[in-house]
């Protein structure tokens, strides 16, 4: 059986607590096979894969929206994208932030649920925030690459952005359960804000964010117990939700195509493409030959509103003309 230690490993490793070091190192490294991870009994995993992959997409959606939010808001291309997600002790987050920076709290508070709020921390760095407010003031956007305290008109200007995140917040997680979020409080000082006890677990999602040459990050901070709380509320319903929707999907799909095979469209038998002057044109008269720049038994083409689509070749069936599709055109090769 795989882990039993035969008699002679045990004879070693009661040998080595005996003093004897150096026979406990004869003894296999289980960091050697690779079956052994360190786990931190102190700061223990709260969230499956299943439910990093679903916090990791619901922070991807938010991530778009919020860069369409900022390249509508400044007039320049916005890139934002999830680039790490962890869990860890909130004083471990708190003791890695900035001394002078801009922290905010929302407050999540599911609207169909009896679900306990959650207070979620959102910061960003100081980088964004001098490019926000040197850019929405009229300035070019150089001015962001600074290191001191914000002033209060700063602040302001900082506080009414963030208060416009309540709708991309709850954008985000609407796809899986409805709630309101509205902000609560703006610090300068991070050692301030406290959500939860120091010890808690909480996760920590990170964002990167590109203007132009300016590069900062957002990170994102809440209990992993109440996070794990809503995401046990919506988990079946959401599996229910995906089910019906990817149902009306299809029936959307039928119907759509059962629509379009009803649409009338106009097809062209089109012999040939010319070039003729105006005072030709003019000049003719009933039974003038055009010449045309094709062998009688040459290929046509076939147009469906206009737009060539197959080759055909002239015929009679049933005593009247006919064309016979033969292939489908050229892409751009019937086009004048």
């Amino acid at each position: 059986m795989a882990g039993v230690l035969s008699q002679s490993q045990i004879d070693k490793l009661l040998s080595g607590l005996q003093g004897n070091k150096e026979d406990a190192d004869a003894l296999p490294s289980k960091e050697e096979d690779g079956k052994v991870k360190v786990y931190d009994f102190r700061s223990p995993k709260k969230f499956t894969k299943e439910q990093l992959k679903t916090l990791e997409s619901l922070y991807e959606n938010f991530a778009r929206i919020l860069s369409s939010y900022f390249t509508s808001l400044l007039r320049i291309f916005c890139e934002i994208e999830v680039v790490q997600i962890e869990e860890q002790r909130f004083f471990e987050y708190s003791n890695a932030l900035p001394d002078n920076g801009i922290l905010s709290t929302f407050e999540l508070q599911a609207k169909n649920a009896k679900i306990e709020e959650v207070a979620t921390i959102v910061n960003f760095s100081n980088s964004i925030c001098f490019y926000l407010i040197d850019k929405l003031l009229g300035g070019p956007g150089t001015g962001w690459n600074y290191n001191r305290d914000f002033t209060e008109i700063e602040v302001a200007i900082i506080e009414n952005i963030l208060k416009k995140l309540e709708g991309p917040i709850e954008d985000s997680w609407s796809k899986y359960i409805e709630l309101d979020a509205s902000l609560q409080t703006i610090e300068t000082n991070p050692r301030l804000v406290q959500i939860c006890a120091p010890e808690d677990i909480v996760l920590i999602v990170l964002l990167e964010v590109k203007m132009k040459e300016m590069t900062g990050t957002i990170s994102i901070c809440a209990p992993a117990i109440n996070l794990v709380e809503i995401m046990e509320s919506f988990t079946s319903k959401f599996m229910r939700f995906s089910k019906r929707q990817a149902q009306d999907a299809a029936a959307r799909s039928k119907q759509i195509f059962s629509t379009v095979t009803q649409t009338d469209l106009e097809i062209k038998a089109v012999l040939d493409d010319i070039d003729i002057d105006f005072y030709d044109l003019m000049q003719l008269q009933v039974g003038d030959i055009i010449p045309l720049n094709k062998k009688i038994n040459s290929d046509i083409t076939l147009k469906v509103d206009d737009t060539p689509w197959f080759t055909a070749r002239l015929g009679e069936t049933k005593m009247k003309k006919a064309v016979k599709i033969t292939s489908l055109a050229e892409k751009g090769g019937n086009k004048k």
